[in-house]
């Protein structure tokens, strides 16, 4: 019987397609836009995002420049200490998550009073998400 070929995709392929996907998002262009510019469908870009398939170098290079951007822009996540990257690594996963981009970027915008009404509802709606411990002193 021949091996199946739905294995899951590497950790730091997603990270990398994550980071991709922050960049494009954060400039505000389109996946078929991105597309576009590296002369690949937009499917073959979700599957970048996703990390589904794996970005080839050349890939990466164009994709770095429509995204105006260095290589080592996107890659950054991936060369920290092994600590460091699989926490990186986490967080740009938790990323693909859709819709938390956006909420990220709302929550970046709120002060701190409804930052805080919103921790609260959160942990009400949803108890598994776990108060942070306590920290001297937040700046807000």
């Amino acid at each position: 019987m021949a091996e199946s070929s739905t294995k899951a995709p590497d950790p730091m392929d997603i990270a990398l397609g994550a980071a991709v996907r922050i960049r494009r998002r954060t400039i505000g262009i389109s996946q078929e836009a991105l597309a576009e510019q590296c002369g690949v469908s937009f499917q073959q870009i979700q599957k970048y995002e996703n990390g589904t398939n794996r970005i080839s170098f050349s890939r990466l290079v164009q994709i770095a420049r429509a995204l105006k951007c260095r290589v080592v822009d996107l890659m950054d996540v991936l060369d920290g200490p092994d600590r460091e990257t699989t926490s990186d690594l986490d967080l740009l996963s938790r990323m693909r998550t859709p819709g938390a981009l956006e909420l990220l970027t709302a929550y970046e915008r709120l002060g701190g009073e409804a930052r805080a009404s919103l921790l609260t509802l959160l942990r009400t709606v949803a108890p598994e998400v776990q108060a942070p411990a306590p920290k001297p002193r937040e700046v807000a």
